[in-house]
């Protein structure tokens, strides 16, 4: 019985760190750039406005970059040296999972996985089939601007799920994703 206990606690565990959102990122910027001479910055209202999210969830973005760029050194300015944008794209991730063996519910009292009814059971078995799971998965890029240029010149992405509806989780998971994405910039600073 303990055996049992022990093993429906690792299971737990390790569902749950499975299903912690990890942010993977990338990016792309002009090699001749010399990022040095860049100080101020501003946001680039034309393209945040295009941004595909919720007003609410574009301004913790907005918050989130403005944080890490102060963090940098960078000031914000009526007259900056880049235009910072920012661009959403969502895809909905389909897993397919091949079960080789199946397991029974387990429950007590009137309520369990197993079913309803009174005392407690388990039951273990082989079972064969699939399993799928479908999720929204978002990815945020955020584009450096040259002011002057008018061209981009350093891009980072992430990708990755925001899963929490508490809000101060969420605010939480938005700037972790911007954090990743801005460490990042500039290019052989990290």
């Amino acid at each position: 019985m303990k055996t049992i206990l022990k093993f429906f606690t690792l299971l737990i565990i390790a569902i749950s760190f499975s299903s912690c959102s990890s942010v993977r990122v990338a990016a792309d910027y002009e090699k001749s750039t010399d990022f040095n001479k860049y100080k101020t910055y501003a946001f680039f209202k034309p393209g945040v406005d295009q941004a595909k999210i919720s007003d609410i969830d574009k301004r913790r973005i907005l918050r989130a970059i403005e944080a890490e760029m102060l963090a940098k050194g960078f000031t914000k300015s009526e007259e900056p040296d880049l235009l910072i944008s920012i661009f959403t794209e969502s895809t909905q991730r389909v897993d397919v999972y091949n079960n080789a063996w199946g397991m029974g519910g387990w429950g007590w009292g009137g309520w369990g996985w197993g079913g309803w009814g009174p005392g407690w059971g388990m039951g273990w078995g082989p079972g064969w089939g699939n399993s799928v799971s479908t999720s929204v998965e978002g990815q945020l890029f955020i584009d450096l601007i040259d002011a002057n240029k008018k061209e981009l010149i350093w891009q980072g992405s992430g990708t990755g799920n925001i899963t929490n509806k508490d809000v101060d989780k969420k605010v939480a998971e938005i700037n972790t994703f911007v954090n990743k994405i801005l460490e990042q910039f500039p290019p052989g600073q990290q």
